[in-house]
């Protein structure tokens, strides 16, 4: 997840220096001031390289590389009038100064930021084959194929032909589009919203596209999968990926829905969907911009809880083939070595380790293999383990965990290969490993992890298809199943949200108890442990988790009417069986909170969270409601929810 932020204004006013945001003033209206401003805003959504394109007459100019905002080379004072900037958050190619955004066409006279993922670039850059490439990102394919568009509707122009793919179209001044661009385009009579319609719509994926190119006094975005809004001030106007870029200036905004496009000048916004105007209502936001920073939600971590269906589809675009019952994770990983792997180990902390061990029942039942999971502080390569037949994956959300990294240097100098499942391109992990797989969540600034967990476990269940059918112990019918769970995954997460203010009430109403406990089986036992640390981290109070059939071999002597028990009933989980214990602290007072698609468990309930029928992969979906539950509670007591007492984002030091 990428940050992007446009601007344009009527002009330099060198008298006026300052204005506030509630008279929509933005500065002088010079354009670096506020695309650095907006930058900085934005730069939870992405810190591995930044970068601005400035429009100054008939000349464009790029300054980009990697680092942190405050790292970019700007100049102290730039004419510029409008431009673009963006923070990046890599998924394709190393955070270096050729990955970053802006990317330009040949002529170096377009540039593009674009947040989300191009799935068909391979095909596209192919096609390409006359261009120079710069950098290994997907979305360098965006200028090339809009300076060849342009450059085709300029031949179409000058041979008389028609310009725009519907020249009868109405514009919002009353005149036809063609008469429009031909009055006022400076690049050959040739609209430029038109053009970047025709590219977008070769686009497979997820993006967030903006455009400018010099000469124009304008920026031209379009939508699909990935947030933008349109920012209405008085003597300018701003795109961007969230308000928070640019709420100091104007709170008046224009969410575009998918499959708009639209053009951005100091006079105005114009949207378009489907080849025609249209209009989409101006709304006033009224948040302080602190708020605004978390997209309107009081704190990261819930913002981040209700992105999950996004991050889950981030996670899976373009590596699932239903039809053949395969994954393609563009891993380095020998299929001979996969074939005959004895042991496949994970080393992981906190959260991470969870997802390890939701991922060591998938593996071992879907590609029949032997596996162990370790708390990475505890790790040894030993026990008379072969090195040739051991693989060792090493998840870390930033791939920075100092515990997992020590662990994953072990088993390397003891001679195992190493594979890191992590969220961060370039991240130690990633270098160090062997091989990596990026789970593509976005970046997540709650320190308590939620939408990594969730793709942490997607991206492990990918890679157990992966390992299946590389092995032959996976059958294609068995694996599509599987596959077409995980397709099913982000709406099943969406319905959960759904319910969210009844996981809210019911937070509220057992805000005051002594203890939880989360109690579950199989898969469902990694989510109670889950699910327990979450309530420890952010709510400060004591809880729980554990596999529920040790109930009886000890905690069932801290059981009262005073301890709710959360527990798991669905598929993967063995519901039967939970229900048993679930009887046992029923008897005892203990009130039960369900999260169920077992239908014989609703009379033994309190309250029961029903589940979506989702196979193995139920249990994931009811660690949301988990989530939920922790995060109201949290919420109820006070507590700093995104910045838990002692605790760090990314643990550094061992």
């Amino acid at each position: 997840m990428c940050g992007i932020i446009g601007y344009v204004s009527s002009g330099i006013d060198a008298e006026n220096e300052s204005t506030t945001a509630a008279d929509g003033g933005t500065g002088d209206g010079r354009a670096l001031p506020v695309l650095a401003e907006g930058l900085r805003n934005l730069e939870y959504r992405g810190y591995d390289s930044a970068g601005v394109a400035l429009v100054e007459d008939d000349d464009l100019s790029v300054f980009k590389q990697a680092g942190v905002i405050d790292d970019l080379d700007l100049p102290d004072d730039h004419p510029a009038t409008s431009g673009v900037g963006h923070t990046r958050w890599s998924t394709h190619g190393k955070p270096t100064d050729a990955n970053a955004h802006p990317h330009t066409d040949c002529s170096g006279d377009i540039a593009v930021v674009h947040n989300g993922i191009i799935e068909n670039y391979d095909d596209l850059r192919a096609e390409l084959d006359d261009h120079e490439f710069t950098s290994e990102t997907d979305t360098e394919v965006v200028p090339h194929l809009l300076e060849e568009e342009l450059a085709a509707r300029r031949r179409r122009a000058s041979d008389g032909g028609q310009v725009g793919a519907n020249a009868d179209d109405v514009t919002p001044d009353g005149a036809t589009a063609d008469d429009a661009t031909v009055a006022d385009d400076q690049i050959g009579g040739v609209d430029l919203v038109e053009a970047v319609e025709a590219v977008v719509d070769r686009l497979s994926g997820s993006y967030a596209v903006a455009v400018t190119i010099a000469g124009r006094e304008e920026v031209v975005v379009a939508r699909q999968d990935s947030p933008l809004v349109l920012g209405v001030g008085e003597d300018a106007n701003f795109v961007a990926s969230d308000v928070t870029a640019f709420v100091e200036h104007t709170r008046d905004v224009v969410y575009l829905e998918d499959g708009d496009v639209a053009r951005v000048t100091a006079g105005g916004v114009d949207v378009r969907s489907d080849g025609e105007y249209v209009e989409r209502e101006t709304k006033t936001v009224d948040w302080e911009a602190e708020a605004a920073e978390k997209g309107g939600y009081d704190h990261y971590m819930l913002k981040e809880i209700h992105e999950q269906p996004g991050a889950l589809r981030q996670t899976l675009s373009g590596r699932i083939d239903e039809v053949g019952g395969d994954v393609d994770l563009e891993l380095d990983l020998p299929e001979s070595f996969l074939a005959n792997v004895d042991e496949i180990q994970v080393v992981a902390c906190g959260t991470s380790y969870h997802a390890g061990l939701y991922a060591r029942r998938l593996l071992e039942s879907f590609a029949d293999v032997r596996v162990t999971v370790e708390v990475a502080s505890e790790y040894e390569f030993q026990g008379g383990r072969d090195p040739w037949e051991t693989l060792v994956v090493a998840v870390t959300q930033s791939g920075e965990t100092a515990d997992t990294l020590s662990a994953m240097r072990k088993a390397a100098k003891a001679g195992a290969r190493t594979l890191a499942v992590t969220n961060t391109v370039g991240s130690t992990a990633a270098r160090e490993a062997d091989d990596a797989l990026y789970i593509r969540a976005g970046p997540e600034i709650g320190v308590a992890a939620t939408k990594t967990f969730a793709a942490q476990v997607t991206a492990l269940s990918l890679f157990t298809v992966h390992v299946g059918r590389r092995r032959g112990t996976l059958t294609s019918e068995r694996a599509g199943r599987l596959l077409e769970n995980l397709r099913g995954l982000p709406g099943a997460v969406q319905q959960l949200l759904d319910a969210s203010d009844r996981l809210e009430a019911v937070a509220t109403e057992y805000v005051d108890e002594d203890a939880y406990f989360f109690v579950g089986r199989q898969l469902g036992s990694a989510v109670a442990l889950e699910g327990a640390l979450k309530l420890k981290e952010i709510a400060y109070v004591h809880a729980e988790g554990f596999p529920s059939g040790e109930l009886k071999h000890g905690t069932l002597a801290l059981v009262t009417e005073n301890t709710p028990v959360l527990t798991v009933l669905t598929e993967g989980a063995r519901p039967g069986e939970t229900l048993n214990n679930v009887k046992e602290v029923e008897s005892r007072g203990a009130p039960v909170i369900g999260f169920s698609s077992y239908d014989a468990a609703a009379n033994y309930l309190d309250v029961e969270i029903p589940i979506p029928d989702l196979g193995v992969l139920e249990p994931l979906v009811a660690n949301v409601g988990l989530q939920l539950f922790a995060y109201h509670v949290a919420n109820e007591l006070g507590r700093a929810i995104d910045k838990p007492r002692n605790l760090a984002k990314s643990v550094t030091v061992e």
